[in-house]
């Protein structure tokens, strides 16, 4: 046998007993509105568990996520906090309109840190926001853009307390930099979703923004319409038994067979 037929054997033989590569994982990118962050980890690991396909996500302020999907961003699933940005990408043709479901719900609420001596605090028409902030600022998002500023600015503005507000305004990227700015004691006061407060341990709720005070907070999910991968089973999970139980036990009010409107 020649050298160069028995090296070929060899290769052959080597190759045949070689591990082969391994098939790679199906996976899945989400961009999701900040203050799902811990509800959302959750139900993607579970959703992980029960299918084999990875979840990545990606989490920052919905405005800050329409722009990103809107200048190419490989997302497959957007899930903004309110109407406004996912009805932004939809007039851009980037989600596909049959998959758009009313997925959460939420509730806007005025905290203080953990040891601040305020008390409860009655929310009302003219209550003295501006006060209770002393020397200090009021923690916000972006009252321009971000949902959780724009929902805070709209009930400001409702109880005509907003010119009193507007100075002492500290204003963060998103609804978890809000809260990171209380939670450090960098300001007194901030306005959050209740869901980013229950899971704050340096921070307590002191007032609840009545209902009718700023639009109802509703989280859209979508498919892109750029998605390369399948995502149906993922937008069921979402709507499923399991999802709704993690989402309800960070404090969500779920909407799940909620159809979104254009």
């Amino acid at each position: 046998m020649s050298v160069r037929l028995f090296g070929l054997l060899a290769f052959l033989i080597a190759l045949s007993g070689a591990p082969q590569p391994l098939i790679a994982q199906e996976q899945i990118t989400v961009f999701a509105a900040a203050s799902l962050k811990n509800a959302l980890d959750d139900v993607n690991a579970a959703f992980t568990k029960a299918t084999g396909v990875k979840v990545t996500a990606s989490y920052a302020a919905s405005s800050a996520l329409a722009k990103q999907i809107e200048s190419g961003a490989p997302a497959d699933v957007f899930i903004s906090a309110d109407l406004q940005w996912m009805d932004y990408v939809a007039g851009k043709n980037l989600i596909k309109p049959d998959t758009r479901i009313n997925l959460l719900g939420n509730k806007l609420v005025l905290i203080a840190g953990k040891d601040s001596k305020i008390g409860n605090v009655k929310i009302e028409q003219g209550f003295d926001i501006a006060k209770l902030a002393g020397d200090g600022r009021i923690a916000v998002a972006d009252v321009k853009a971000v949902p959780a500023g724009l929902y805070a600015k709209a009930a400001l503005e409702r109880l005509d307390v907003w010119q009193a507000a507007e100075p002492k305004l500290a204003q963060a990227e998103n609804v978890r930099a809000t809260l990171a700015f209380v939670a450090r004691g960098e300001t007194p006061i901030g306005i959050v979703y209740e869901t980013d407060a229950k899971v704050e341990p340096n921070v307590r709720i002191v007032g609840v923004f009545p209902d009718g005070s700023y639009p109802p907070v509703i989280y859209p999910a979508a498919a892109t319409a750029n998605t390369k991968a399948d995502v149906t089973r993922y937008l069921q999970f979402l709507r499923s038994g399991d999802a709704k139980a993690v989402f309800e036990k960070y404090g969500f009010s779920y909407l799940g067979n909620g159809r979104g409107g254009a």
